[in-house]
């Protein structure tokens, strides 16, 4: 962290700094922000500490690749990926607390995080999850102490996001009790799987179960890759995606199979089975929610996601916002240098992503939570699963949208210095990138969370007589005319406030905030279900009024989304007892609504909801915020709680700093030796005199 004096210096010229100013108590914002699994989190910082955890960004791909893999080796001898597992195979059945402490990799290197991702989140998980008792027994302890690292091979050149539709084919053969694994074509090749260039000894193979000549979907089959001297075994194509736009400590590759054979037992069974004569059977008649549970039962991977996207972007918060608390450019009115955050573009830039991703770790922490209730058992009902799937849908776009943005952001605010692999931004940015397609594109995932929201919308009518159709018809119209009166009021003149300004901070506060921010999502799904109504069972008609409307469909899903963390994030500040910390970061959260309201200020003005001169407003106002939380920009980006080792970029460890100094003395020293060399411009000045 920055030293005292650095601090003192960095906020000297800050805009409407003063000795009144707030103070955050730190340490409790790094609790907040830490969540439920705090302790976690905090043990696996201090594993990773540990350079060989770190990045080598000296080695080329195959190197960086079995660096890697010794990392997880690492991991096994330091119990970090036991923690989901069961108890009799020595686990903790803590699923929570595994994802925090998964999470917190990627800040040692992105290529971990997700290689160890692949092999016990995906690889593990779909045995523990979909397998039985004797799946476990035969290989959860191999797969726990890496002696069978694996990769999970569901997703196909083909067909993507599309699971439903795979090609890959398991066919059982009642001859030899056997299920025949087979890529029918090329399309059907299984793609983009960590660990199934080299490493993989063994995959789960996701495929279309078919016997007796009916095809029952798509079921999980374990299909062991070579034998026991490393080679493939027949039948297996294996083939080395190599170099990638990012994570090129991973091993990823194609998986195909020409009629492999494996016994009917490597078929995991917990929700759907084949006896020896191949009869099917499951305990979900339905065969649309057998495969939404099986797929469910592996959501941890959006989960984790999400929490490394955001502590992505935070490290990119802390990096930049450090170093523009240093770093000065261009003479100000005092004779001296400005530091580059007291700039207001450069907060403009820094300070609301700052506080989307303080939205983001707090919402992340809530997600935590439910899936933790819904995988230890505690509250795990289809209900319970159709929500943790339409918060995952929902949340792990928008982190990862914003890891991007934010790390291409702070990048360039960092300039020259930023573009340096040594400063950790751009490799980063190239590692998160594939985030927003990982675990399903982001758009389908939010297409999704469209389609629940229809759902619940439709869900109110119900049962509902004619004469309340009818009353909702006649509302729905007047809705088209006023769009929600009631919040006109926040859109009137504003003379009785004194300013415009003043008005804003007055009338947009928490409640107007939510209001604001709920009413559009509901109003555009309102807006979006009418247009649908006409198809009826029309599923023609029903497929074009679709289409047509899916870009604004998936608008509304992203405006849930940023609702949800809006409300994690009040959730926190409310939790806060320290005034001068709940006073910050209620600024803080009010950035967040306001940035949220400006960029959809079209919708809000279109829709009546803001008056012309309140929303000219919003965006001044936003900019008064930032003035007011710069005093407090490295406080908040200390409270993410990393050390050196965590960071390791120089931009940020002070070395800016001192080369400021070490200038401001020179030219301090220079002018007080009366050897200061004048300049052509004061000459001038001073001869016209």
């Amino acid at each position: 962290m920055v030293d005292a004096a650095v601090r003192s210096e960095s906020t000297s010229n800050a805009a409407e700094h003063t000795e009144a100013e707030p103070a955050i108590d730190v340490q409790r914002v790094n609790d907040l922000l830490m969540g439920t699994w705090a302790h976690t989190r905090r043990t696996s910082r201090e594993m990773i500490k540990d350079s060989a955890f770190w990045r080598d960004d000296s080695l080329g791909m195959d190197a960086h690749r079995e660096r890697v893999l010794s990392q997880l080796h690492l991991l096994v001898q330091n119990s970090a990926v036991h923690r989901a597992f069961p108890r009799a195979f020595g686990g903790d059945e803590d699923n929570g607390a595994n994802i925090a402490g998964f999470e917190e990799l990627v800040v040692a290197d992105p290529s971990l995080q997700i290689k160890a991702g692949v092999q016990w989140g995906l690889f593990g998980s779909a045995v523990l999850q979909l397998g039985t008792a004797e799946h476990h027994e035969k290989w959860l302890p191999g797969i726990m102490n890496l002696d069978i690292p694996g990769a999970f091979a569901m997703t196909e050149i083909g067909h993507g996001s599309d699971v439903a539709s795979l090609g890959t084919t398991a066919t059982y053969d009642p001859e030899t009790d056997e299920f025949v694994i087979h890529t029918p074509f090329r399309g059907a090749t299984k793609e983009y799987l960590g660990n199934a260039a080299l490493h993989g000894i063994a995959a789960t193979v996701f495929a279309q179960l078919i016997t007796n000549g009916v095809s029952h979907g798509v079921h999980c089959f374990y299909v062991p890759l070579r034998d026991e001297n490393g080679v493939d075994l027949p039948g297996i194509n294996r083939e080395d995606d190599g170099h990638k736009g990012g994570l090129n400590g991973i091993d990823n590759g194609r998986l195909s199979f020409d009629q492999v054979r494996v016994p009917r037992t490597n078929l995991l069974n917990k929700y759907g089975d084949v006896d020896a004569s191949g009869t099917y059977s499951s305990p979900i008649d339905s065969p649309g929610r057998r495969f939404f549970t099986m797929l469910g039962t592996l959501v941890q991977g959006r989960v984790s996601l999400d929490g490394a996207a955001s502590w992505a972007s935070a490290l990119g918060l802390k990096i930049a916002i450090t170093y523009a608390t240093q770093r000065r450019q261009f003479d100000g009115a005092d004779g001296h240098e400005t530091v580059l955050l007291d700039y207001g573009k450069h907060q403009r830039r820094l300070l609301p992503r700052l506080a989307t991703t303080y939205a983001q770790l707090f919402a992340h922490d809530e997600f935590l939570q439910k899936f933790d209730a819904v995988f230890s058992g505690r509250s795990d009902t289809p209900d319970d699963r159709e929500d943790l799937e339409t918060l995952a849908a929902a949340l792990k776009p928008l982190s990862t949208w914003h890891a991007l943005d934010t790390l291409q952001e702070a990048r360039e605010a960092c300039g020259g210095s930023g573009f340096m692999f040594e400063n950790r931004l751009v490799g980063l940015r190239a590692d998160l990138d594939i985030y927003v397609t990982f675990e399903g594109d982001n758009n389908i995932l939010l297409q999704l969370v469209g389609k629940r929201l229809l759902t619940d919308f439709a869900a109110q009518f119900k049962d509902k007589d004619a004469a309340s159709l009818a009353r909702y018809a006649v509302e729905q119209t007047a809705g088209r005319v006023f769009h929600g009166a009631g919040l006109r009021q926040f859109g009137q003149a504003v003379a009785d406030l004194g300013s415009t300004a003043r008005s804003v901070e007055y009338g947009l506060r928490e409640e107007q905030q939510h209001e604001m921010l709920a009413d559009r999502v509901q109003q555009m799904v309102a807006d979006i279900a009418g247009r649908l109504r006409p198809a009826g069972r029309d599923k023609v008609l029903g497929e074009k009024l679709f289409n047509e409307n899916q870009a604004e469909l998936i608008e509304a899903a992203r405006a849930h989304g940023e609702l949800l963390q809006w409300e994690a994030f009040t959730d926190a500040v409310n939790d806060v007892d320290d005034e001068d910390t709940k006073q910050v970061l209620t600024w803080l959260r009010d950035l967040f609504g306001l940035q949220l309201i400006e960029k959809h200020l079209a919708w809000y003005l279109i829709n009546g909801r803001l008056s012309a001169q309140r929303a000219a407003s919003v965006s001044r106002y936003i900019d008064r915020l930032c003035r007011r939380l710069r005093p407090h920009a490295l406080d908040l980006v200390d409270a993410f709680g990393w050390e050196p080792e965590h960071i390791r970029a120089p931009i940020a460890s002070g070395a800016e700093q001192q080369r400021q100094d070490e200038a401001r003395a020179y030219y301090a020293e220079l002018e007080a030796s009366g050897r200061a060399p004048i300049s052509e411009k004061d000459l001038k000045a001073k001869n016209k005199r």
